[in-house]
């Protein structure tokens, strides 16, 4: 058996603070943009079917009971109780928090106190960008306050982080703009975010939901400035969200940055890169300073996770593999990362060492590795080598 008693979850989200009924705990479950088809239901996916499996037991059920039972028991509970038996079975002990999502979702203290771990905040740069341009009126300040910003929050967080999507391709330009471009394209910026807001003034005015809608030249501006702080960065890559109006891209037009970025100290993390995983594993192979997250690739290919963990396991160097749940906004999205993870570990590294290709020694020191060692040497975390 290969067990991974601890767990670095290196890519999440918080959790909702509400109560859930069916329908809005279900289009949780979905990646579509709007309700299943009539007469279908999220449940029928293998993300649901996972939550089926794994999460009753950790509220007192049977695994597999019906949906309608489950939520009935979860309601039951509370939602904070069970989010707290929830975070606290999923074995994740540390989680790596992206804040900035929108809705009412758990701060990384409070994932931390419900889950029994630690946790550290993640900083989206487009967010980031965002809330200086609520408090900055020339664009010179802007800049300035933007620069002062990404310097202060790299001295907290562990990580920043973009979603960076439509204009993707010159976003990753290789090299950082030079200033009459920044000035320009914050300018526009700025312009624009000035004419939505007097189009609707009782509207907050920010990024697109999710952090997209930033310039892409001044996203760029922003992507050098993060790499500038010796900071790991993640690069979501892969399909986009269309819930959140977030347009990915492949990992294949990542390369140019990727490779300029090669001997600057700052770490890439790939997320999200399913079903163009086997890339990301690639260029993870290809560069020394790049990394491929297994996240949810796994959870959301459920019972066939193993297989997908095995072509990750063909490309990169275990050392470049990271472990995550990719969790946001329901505590079971959590634990089926976690378990699906574990269970495809178990059996992809079990196979092998019962082949005798590997042998369990060897095994159990990769599932380590990839479960939390090299996220704490990644980002610095406490037993990190």
């Amino acid at each position: 058996m290969i067990d991974t008693p601890s767990l670095v979850d290196q890519y999440c989200h918080g959790v909702l603070r509400t109560e859930l009924g069916l329908g809005t705990f279900e289009a949780h479950l979905g990646r579509a943009a709007g309700p299943p088809a009539p007469g279908t239901t999220f449940f029928d996916t293998q993300t649901g079917f996972a939550v089926r499996r794994w999460c009753p037991p950790l509220l007192g059920l049977e695994p597999h009971c019906a949906p309608a039972r489950y939520l009935a028991r979860r309601r039951e509970l509370g939602v904070v109780e069970s989010g707290r038996r929830l975070l606290r079975g999923s074995g994740i002990t540390t989680y790596l928090v992206d804040t900035g999502l929108p809705g009412d979702l758990t701060a990384p203290g409070e994932l931390a106190a419900a889950g029994a771990a630690e946790a550290h905040e993640i900083v989206r740069l487009e967010l980031l960008a965002g809330r200086v341009a609520d408090t900055s009126g020339t664009v010179e300040t802007f800049l300035a306050q933007l620069a002062g910003a990404v310097h202060g929050a790299a001295a907290s967080a562990v990580a920043f982080t973009s979603v960076a999507g439509a204009g993707a391709a010159l976003a990753f330009a290789p090299d950082p703009p030079g200033p009459g471009e920044v000035r320009g394209a914050a300018a526009r910026w700025l312009e624009s975010r000035a004419l939505a807001r007097a189009a609707t003034p009782s509207t907050a005015v920010g990024p697109r939901e999710g952090g997209g809608g930033v310039d892409p030249v001044l996203l760029r501006h922003l992507l050098w400035s993060a790499v500038a702080t010796g900071l790991p960065l993640q690069l979501h890559a892969g399909p986009g969200d269309p819930r959140r109006r977030i347009d990915r891209t492949d990992p294949a037009l990542l390369t140019d940055f990727v490779r300029a970025t090669a001997g600057l100290g700052t770490d890439v993390v790939l997320l999200h890169g399913y079903p163009y995983h086997r890339h990301a594993a690639h260029l993870a192979g290809a560069f020394p300073h790049v990394y491929a997250d297994l996240g949810p690739a796994l959870a959301h290919t459920g019972a066939r996770a193993a297989e997908v963990l095995a072509e990750f396991l063909e490309l990169a160097p275990f050392g470049k593999l990271l472990f995550s749940s990719g969790g946001r906004a329901l505590p079971e999205l959590h634990v089926v990362g976690a378990r699906v993870f574990g269970d495809a570990l178990a059996r992809v590294l079990g196979g092998w060492v019962g082949d005798g290709a590997w042998s369990l020694r060897d095994a159990e020191r990769v599932a380590g590795m990839i479960a939390a060692g090299n996220a704490r040497r990644v980002y610095g975390l406490a037993g990190g080598g």
